[in-house]
């Protein structure tokens, strides 16, 4: 058998149970991330309710579980409200 006949039938997708396979794992793939993603937006909200009320800032709960490319949350961390970042007057007044 020529390689190109045994590569068509290693790719070819005829067979009703090579497509059913296919479009389950792909319905599960996409069933998986949504409960994932909609479990952790919950999550959040619960958690930032829970930080208001114990007047704890909403945003610094926000940024926990936001990206790292989240611009808002970047402001956030390098302005002087954040509690991670030293204080420039501070920091200038040591020298």
């Amino acid at each position: 058998m020529p390689i190109d006949n045994k590569l068509t039938a290693l790719t070819s997708f005829k067979s009703p149970t090579v497509q059913i396979s296919i479009t389950l794992i792909l319905l599960a793939l996409i069933g998986g991330m949504t409960f994932y993603h909609t479990n952790d937006r919950k999550l959040m909200a619960a958690n930032v309710d829970s930080a208001i009320s114990k007047g704890i800032d909403p945003l610094s709960v926000r940024c926990s579980y936001a990206s790292s490319t989240d611009i808002i949350c970047i402001a956030f961390a390098s302005s002087m409200q954040s509690h991670n970042a030293p204080s420039i007057i501070s920091s200038q007044s040591k020298k």
